[in-house]
């Protein structure tokens, strides 16, 4: 399996090839659109992508946790947390990558 991590500049080179916008234009469309999904996130709002999956933000509460190493008890603060929840087609085609290799 490959070792590539895909990044903004990679996702804008596509949004360039694919639609033809300059590399600027994609490079700024590709940062409007994450902004965008980030500060739906940050508002508490759940971002779905349709095939994709869907992001939402969960609040945890607090709890009490121990360290492994000494079994000392530590608070755990509470917290909000990102989760993904991959659509089915997205799970579908990870699988199927899985038996391609």
């Amino acid at each position: 399996m490959a070792n590539k991590t895909l990044t903004r500049m990679d996702l804008a080179e596509a949004v360039h090839a694919e639609v033809g916008l300059s590399r600027n234009d994609s490079a700024e469309l590709v940062e409007s659109i994450l902004t965008h999904v980030s500060d739906a996130l940050v508002r508490g709002e759940t971002v779905k992508i349709s095939s994709f999956g869907t992001f939402s933000v969960r609040e945890k509460a607090a709890r009490v946790g121990r360290n492994p190493k000494t079994g000392e008890e530590v608070p755990i603060h509470p917290r909000r947390v990102l989760t993904f929840r991959p659509s089915h087609l997205m799970k579908d085609r990870v699988a199927a990558g899985n038996r391609e290799g």
